[in-house]
């Protein structure tokens, strides 16, 4: 039998408690992040990341990245990270940037086919940090099914999921916005952007000079010279998540941004 899924508002005091108890219950829930709803399970749960596929109709050759409270986090769940990372955290976490790492061997994740990676951001949102400061690290895509658009409301998101999900978190409209930028530090020790998003390579050479630019993708024949760039259709999950499988040779990553 379906449990029906409950709806609480974000600032009620029972929100959190009650998203919490689910999570530890193995189940999923829909939480808001700084860019778009998110669907999220216990990162460390094999059933639960089930679970979070298969509401999203997805393959575990699509895993989820890894939204984490604080920066000081990262060490919890990546093994190997280049002191590069760690200077890009500390500048710009909370926020718009996805770091790709080796998962640690023995960490327990159970993201799905993973090729021993993980990516990993610290969302700017209050109410999402202080839910994963009970939780731990979350596995967490856009929340949507796959191929539709990603949720910028709590009823985008039940419109879509309904009772695959046990609890939804409802903090108002999403920001929407720009996807975050993916850097890569698993396959290339000093960095390589894989996508560009809301952090651009000018703010990221202030940071740490050696990171790699993404390859420039090679217009088609008859690609439109003109600078001017048309506007972009709202991304789904597949455009805007990192393919943590396909690190090299291909560069394209998740999250929900």
């Amino acid at each position: 039998m379906t449990e029906t899924a409950r709806v609480f508002d974000l600032h009620d005091d029972a929100a959190l408690i009650e998203a919490a108890a689910a999570v530890r219950d193995g189940k999923c829930i829909v939480l808001p992040t700084d860019t778009v709803y998110g669907i999220g399970a216990d990162a460390f749960d094999a059933n639960a990341v089930q679970g979070l596929l298969d509401a999203k109709e997805r393959g575990r050759d699509m895993p989820p990245p890894v939204l984490i409270a604080e920066p000081s986090m990262l060490r919890a769940i990546a093994d190997e990270v280049p002191e590069a990372a760690f200077s890009l955290a500390k500048a710009f976490w909370p926020g718009a940037l996805t770091l790709i790492v080796k998962a640690q061997a023995k960490g327990g994740l159970q993201l799905g086919e993973t090729a021993g990676t993980v990516a990993v951001r610290v969302p700017d949102h209050d109410g999402t940090r202080e839910l994963l400061r009970q939780t731990g690290p979350l596995a967490v895509s856009s929340a949507n099914v796959s191929g539709s658009p990603a949720a910028v409301t709590c009823g985008d998101a039940q419109e879509q999921l309904g009772d695959r999900v046990a609890v939804y978190l409802d903090g108002g409209q999403a920001a929407g916005g720009v996807a975050s930028t993916i850097v890569d530090f698993a396959a290339f020790p000093e960095g390589k952007v894989l996508r560009l998003g809301a952090l651009s390579m000018e703010q990221l050479h202030a940071v740490v000079p050696t990171i790699e630019a993404p390859a420039a993708p090679e217009p088609a024949a008859d690609e439109a010279t003109d600078t001017d760039a048309a506007a972009a259709e709202p991304a789904t999950d597949e455009q805007s998540e990192p393919q943590l499988t396909e690190i090299e040779p291909a560069d394209d990553a998740s999250s929900d941004d």
